[in-house]
């Protein structure tokens, strides 16, 4: 009896220990400051995740495919300074179109790689991280960039106004997830995504178009991170060549939390959504009780293992190895 209740608690661990740990950290933060649940403060920090989710939304399907995506940080920094060194240059309604065609071009190349030639995507993503930062550099002749008129231009309506007293960048990753979600969930091509993420050779076989699928991913995932260049170019109107540096293991971290398994095959947008949360709410919580900036980097590390780690427990349906 003692066993099988053990094992019970260990199943129900894996799979839902990360939530466990989430309702516990609230509580000791809502304890050390009052603050923390306060209406203003949850506003906040769903504003300010919003650019790390909807990123995370379209790495959603890369890792549901079977696949990664380091290049999104990158990325993020080159959508971010061209939209704002073309939008003194042609105007915002011409830089917005113009930036999204060169970042999906970008993510067209990486599924191409990966998809197409079927090279390894965490060899591809890892080197394109490298290889798009040089490319913002040199575009941007290792210059941040800002907009000249920052009085005189509606671009910031997408990262600085709100609508019916709700900031616009969390209406756009609600919008986003919803129509991501029912992408997902609701037609047949969410239904490849899954079954090449679960066993891309069965998949194959089957008659699924197993590259095209794959391909298809990295397109959303780099559509997304020009969402996100956008809201965040919008909401400063200037940046650093190096905004999005250290993205990707945040993104990583809050996919794996959302439940996506590394393996492929599992995952949804609803908790992909709801991993950014448990993200953004441990790294608030972090500095209302004083703990510096920095810490958060660790407390992410510490994170991506521990999701890791269930992940792979839920897979095996107990905590620790059999061998072990």
């Amino acid at each position: 009896m003692a066993e099988t209740r053990a094992k019970t608690i260990g199943q129900f661990l894996a799979r839902q220990g990360i939530l466990v740990a989430f309702v516990l950290f609230m509580i000791g933060f809502a304890l050390a400051n009052g603050r923390f649940l306060g209406i203003d403060n949850i506003m906040g920090v769903v504003r300010s995740s919003a650019i790390l989710g909807v990123i995370a939304l379209g790495v959603t399907f890369v890792v549901i495919s079977g696949n990664l995506d380091l290049s999104v940080g990158s990325m993020m920094s080159f959508s971010t300074i061209v939209v704002l060194d073309l939008h003194d240059k042609i105007g915002p309604a011409l830089a917005i179109p113009a930036m999204f065609a060169m970042t999906m071009a970008l993510g067209a190349l990486i599924g191409f790689l990966v998809g197409y030639l079927k090279l390894n995507s965490l060899i591809v993503t890892l080197g394109m991280l490298s290889a798009i930062h040089g490319l913002t550099l040199t575009y941007s002749g290792g210059k941040n960039m800002d907009i000249d008129d920052k009085a005189g231009t509606w671009f910031s309506f997408f990262g600085q106004d709100s609508v019916l007293g709700i900031p616009v960048p969390i209406l756009v990753i609600a919008l986003l997830a919803v129509l991501l979600s029912l992408l997902l969930s609701r037609t047949p091509f969410g239904r490849k995504v899954y079954a090449v993420g679960g066993n891309g050779v069965a998949a194959t076989f089957s008659g699924i178009p197993r590259a095209r699928v794959v391909f298809m991913c990295y397109l959303i995932s780099a559509f997304c991170v020009a969402v996100a260049g956008l809201l965040q170019a919008s909401r400063s109107l200037g940046s650093q060549n190096t905004v999005g540096q250290g993205t990707e293991l945040d993104v990583l971290a809050a996919v794996i939390l959302g439940g996506a398994s590394l393996l492929g095959g599992s995952g949804t947008i609803f908790k992909t959504v709801i991993g950014v949360l448990i993200l953004g709410f441990i790294q608030n919580g972090l500095l209302l009780v004083g703990l510096a900036f920095y810490v958060q980097y660790v407390v992410t590390w510490v994170i991506i293992i521990l999701a890791v780690w269930l992940d792979i427990a839920a897979k095996r349906g107990r905590l620790l190895s059999p061998i072990a």
